[in-house]
Formats: C-alpha cells, sequence, structure tokens
C-alpha cells in the first residue's frame, strides 16, 4: 500500500504561511555547537545561494545568514568551500549571476548555463557591447587569463575611463571584457582576496564532473531553478519563485503554471494575500518557530521586499544609496527576527580599530514589548561582536529602543 499523504490545505492563515516559509529557510532553535564544514555546505545547499554584496561596515553580505541560522561559526570553513581568502580549498561552491552575484553549490552550473548563452538580452549593456564593439579585446584577455590565471581586473592592463559622477562601477575596459567572459562563463572566479575577485579559466575552477555533465535546456533548467526556490521559500508568489534566480518574469509564470499543473506546486490562498500562493508540498509545517537572529539586508528571507512586507507586514528598504540627511533609520540597518515576528531594526557598524560593535539607531515595530525585544536583542548582539572578535557593544541614543537596550547590555 502507498502512504498516506497528510491532506494539504487550499488555505493558509498568514501566520501558517510565515512559519511554513521560516522553516523552508532554516530557522528555528540553533545547534549547541558549531557548525561543521559539511552542516555549512548543507545550510547553502538547501537555500540554493547566498548573495554577495562588497559593503562591509558590519561584515560581509554572505557570512551573516549563515550565522543568522546556525549561530557562531569559523568562517574560514565557508571561505573554504566558496574558494576566498588565501587558506585551503574544498571547492564547493561557485560564484555566478543568480540572485545578483551569489556563491551557489556547484551542481547549480549546468541549470544557469542558458543564462551564459543569454549575454545579450540579459546582462547589462556594457557587458554585452564590449564584445560587439571590441571583440579583439575579449579575446586577448580570455588568452591573457589563460596564460597568467588566475588574474585580477587591473591585470589586464586597460585603462580606466574617466569617472562619470553617480555612476556606480566605472569599469576600464579590461574589467568589462572580463565581465563579459565571466557572465559568459568562459571564466570563473577563482578566488576572493580581500572580497577582490580573481578570474581564471573554467576549466581550471569548476570541476571536470560537473563541467562534463549535460547542459539541460532552457525550460527544464528553469523549472528545476523554480523547485530549488519553492523548496526554499515553502510558500511563495509566482513572483517570489522568480526573483529568487531573477527568472525573466515571462519565463517565471511559464514554469510556475508547468509545476503547478504537474503537481508539484499546491495551489493556496494565503490570508491577506491579494495573489495567488503556490505550496512546496513536501514544505514542513511547524506549529511554532523559536528564532532570534539579525538578518543582513541580503538575506534571502528578507531580500525581496514585498514579499518580506506580505510575510511580516515589515516595510524595510535599504538606505545605503541614500543620501544621509534623507535617511529614515541608517546606513546598513539589519531587522530582528525574534519568534515568527520581525519586532526591530538596528543600523550596525563594526568599528574594528576600537573593537566595538556600534548600534548607531535602535528602532521598535509598533506594538512590541520594548524590554522585551531589548534583552532579547541585547543578548543577540553580544553574540555577533563575540563572533566577530569585538569586545564591546556600544548603543547610541538614536531610535526609540535604543535606551531599553542600553539598559540592558552590561
Amino acid at each position: 500500500m502507498s502512504p498516506v499523504r497528510t491532506r494539504l490545505p487550499s488555505r493558509l492563515s498568514l501566520a501558517g504561511a510565515r512559519r511554513i516559509a521560516l522553516a523552508a529557510q532554516g530557522f528555528g532553535r540553533r545547534p549547541s555547537r558549531p557548525p561543521s564544514l559539511n552542516r555549512i555546505a548543507q545550510l547553502v545547499e538547501g537555500l540554493g545561494l547566498l548573495q554577495l554584496d562588497s559593503v562591509n561596515v558590519f561584515v560581509r553580505a554572505h557570512y551573516m545568514p549563515v550565522f543568522s541560522r546556525l549561530g557562531p561559526y569559523d568562517r574560514t570553513r565557508l571561505d573554504r568551500i566558496a574558494g576566498h581568502g588565501t587558506g585551503r580549498i574544498d571547492r564547493r561552491l561557485l560564484e555566478y549571476w543568480a540572485h545578483e552575484a551569489s556563491l551557489l553549490p556547484l551542481q547549480l552550473h549546468p541549470l544557469l548555463r542558458w543564462r551564459m548563452a543569454d549575454v545579450d538580452s540579459e546582462a547589462w549593456g556594457s557587458i554585452s557591447r564590449v564584445a560587439h564593439e571590441r571583440p579583439e579585446l575579449v579575446a586577448e584577455t580570455l588568452a591573457l587569463v589563460a596564460e597568467q590565471g588566475p588574474i585580477r581586473a587591473r591585470d589586464t592592463g586597460a585603462v580606466r575611463g574617466p569617472l562619470r559622477p553617480g555612476h556606480m562601477w566605472n569599469w576600464h575596459e579590461g574589467k568589462r571584457a572580463l565581465e563579459h567572459l565571466f557572465y559568459t562563463g568562459q571564466v570563473a572566479a577563482s578566488r576572493r582576496v580581500n572580497f577582490e575577485r580573481l578570474y581564471d579559466t573554467a576549466e581550471r575552477v569548476i570541476p571536470p564532473e560537473i563541467r562534463e555533465r549535460p547542459t539541460p535546456s532552457r525550460e527544464d533548467a528553469q523549472r528545476e531553478l523554480t523547485r530549488i526556490a519553492a523548496r526554499a521559500l515553502g510558500v511563495a508568489t509566482e513572483p517570489d519563485l522568480g526573483d529568487y534566480f531573477r527568472l525573466p518574469r515571462r519565463d517565471s509564470k511559464a514554469r510556475v503554471e508547468e509545476l503547478l499543473d504537474a503537481g508539484e506546486l499546491i495551489g493556496v490562498e494565503v490570508e491577506g494575500w491579494a495573489s495567488p500562493a503556490y505550496l512546496w508540498p513536501d514544505a514542513r509545517r511547524p506549529r511554532r518557530i523559536a528564532a532570534r537572529a539579525l538578518l543582513s539586508p541580503f538575506d534571502s528571507l528578507i531580500w525581496f521586499r514585498p514579499r518580506t512586507e506580505r510575510l511580516f507586514g515589515f516595510r524595510y528598504r535599504i538606505e545605503i544609496y541614500t543620501p544621509a540627511p534623507k535617511r529614515i533609520y541608517g546606513y546598513y540597518v539589519l531587522p530582528f527576527l525574534l519568534g515568527e515576528a520581525l519586532v526591530a531594526r538596528v543600523d550596525l557598524k563594526s568599528d574594528r580599530a576600537r573593537g566595538a560593535l556600534l548600534v548607531q539607531g535602535a528602532f521598535a515595530e509598533p506594538g512590541v514589548d520594548h524590554d522585551l525585544v531589548a534583552r532579547e536583542l541585547s543578548e543577540e548582539l553580544r553574540l555577533v561582536a563575540g563572533w566577530l572578535e569585538l569586545q564591546s557593544v556600544v548603543v547610541a541614543r538614536r531610535g526609540d529602543l535604543a535606551r531599553p537596550l542600553a539598559k540592558a547590555l552590561p
């Protein structure tokens, strides 16, 4: 006899959807022991990817989601499987454009080859344009990587053009050629040292057992990416699913519909959501989530802001690129997850010279118990400060949670 499957709901309460989403993202009680290298790799595989970001005012973005879920861990273990730093490499992750620049499990490489082949429609114009306008430069750059790799962008010898005010990336032509080769999969990120990417040929970075796997069709690859997103999100709308690996919207709609027709996604209504939702059939449905975590702005739980607002009633915008006088909460603000709710946000900075974690602003969400949140947040700040080898936590006076938080800290 086949096993009896628990009847899946056609309607979910908002609280139930939130618990499913948190469980799917790996939140709950943290392990009592520091996680092993294998446990860290398993977490990344479950999430599908870690987003990279260059801002280092608090801690690099890709380190934080592991801490948020597993607690204090040895960052050199993540470096080891990602190929970062100068230490030993046990490569299990690769870097590529997935949800922005990301670290993702090696086995996902074949699933992104359609993107590598679609550079003209997918990439920034300057990356595809350099191949059309200066194909000889691209060929010379590839030859340089093959001969001298791994290399840095500055090793191309290209001259940087004039800086353009307000332009985020003032890349020289050699960097553009490298990025074109990286996007199209001809070169790969061999390492990052001090967060600077070193490029080498794909043959020298991607293991042969991965490179030799068959290339799936665009549709098959996108279906699998949508499955990974659905498993990592638990319950989601179609835009949520498509955003996870930044699928073109038309493709995302088609892939979700195909998985729904095949019974691999279950259509559900979520209380308060205007759009249809889709449940991963094997998603855990816990009765309670006991989480406590600071969340990077680039954490996959909250990186799609409309979903964050739908799930938690929490409107969140990163203000890094907002002029200082117009910022509401601060430069690098992390939401604070307590239990099943986002209850506060803190503007954090690691003052490494002073050995201090600076809380430059602390703000409670409406209706929360300030003293309770302050006590729990103070414990989490002490924990993260210790992980970052900072000896103290210093709270500024800005924000309605600042006073109770300072009181809760010794």
